[in-house]
């Protein structure tokens, strides 16, 4: 394989355009830009994931393949060639059987749940909410240029996957989610007691 980067800066993207794979320029606030920058926060996201998983923990190699499918779907909106595709059927396929699979272990869901728990069940939560910024961003895209629709869809399943993956994680050892409460339901601050008039009488 030759190398790919030659070199790390080039200076062309100082006056706020950048290259696509294709060769054309575009400014850097482009909603194509803005959809692959969506993309690469959520596979950073996704690799903080990992790094708090052991190599032996089963969602560890499920969490490797999402990631490269990521890249894969980068270089979709990357390339801007409707004759490109890699995202395809299998690949949400592959996420609806994950999805299926780990939301079987779980009780159902009778409350609304807070995003937290524990760190990686929190960070996964994280990953959860820009992916559903990604795909708003390739909704957007797709308003104007052609998109393949089964990337748009492989985000909207993940997102719910990446749900799934936080319950999990909450719950390991012995840990549980934090189940939401409503303001009219939470209990408030006992109120400190009024002085005494004695006490702040006038001597």
């Amino acid at each position: 394989m030759s190398n790919r980067l030659t070199r790390l800066y080039t200076r062309r993207g100082d006056k706020g355009t950048t290259g696509l794979a294709n060769g054309n320029r575009v400014a850097k606030s482009h909603p194509r830009i803005e959809a692959l920058g969506d993309v690469d926060e959520l596979n950073s996201l996704l690799g903080l994931l990992v790094a708090e998983l052991s190599p032996g923990d089963p969602l560890y190699p499920e969490l490797l393949g999402i990631q490269n499918d990521l890249f894969d779907l980068g270089g979709e909106l990357a390339v801007a060639d409707k004759q490109y595709r890699v995202i395809d059927a299998s690949c949400l396929e592959a996420l609806e059987e994950q999805l299926d699979s780990r939301n079987e272990t779980l009780p159902p869901l009778q409350e609304f749940i807070l995003p937290g728990g524990n760190r990686a069940a929190a960070q996964a939560h994280l990953a959860r909410a820009v992916c559903r910024r990604a795909e708003r961003r390739m909704v957007e895209l797709a308003a104007t240029e052609t998109v393949n629709p089964l990337a748009i869809a492989y985000l909207n399943r993940l997102s719910d996957l990446l749900f799934v993956y936080a319950r999990l994680l909450a719950r390991r050892d012995g840990g549980s989610e934090i189940l939401w409460q409503p303001r009219q339901s939470r209990s408030r601050p006992t109120q400190e007691s009024e002085p005494d008039e004695d006490q702040t009488a006038d001597s």
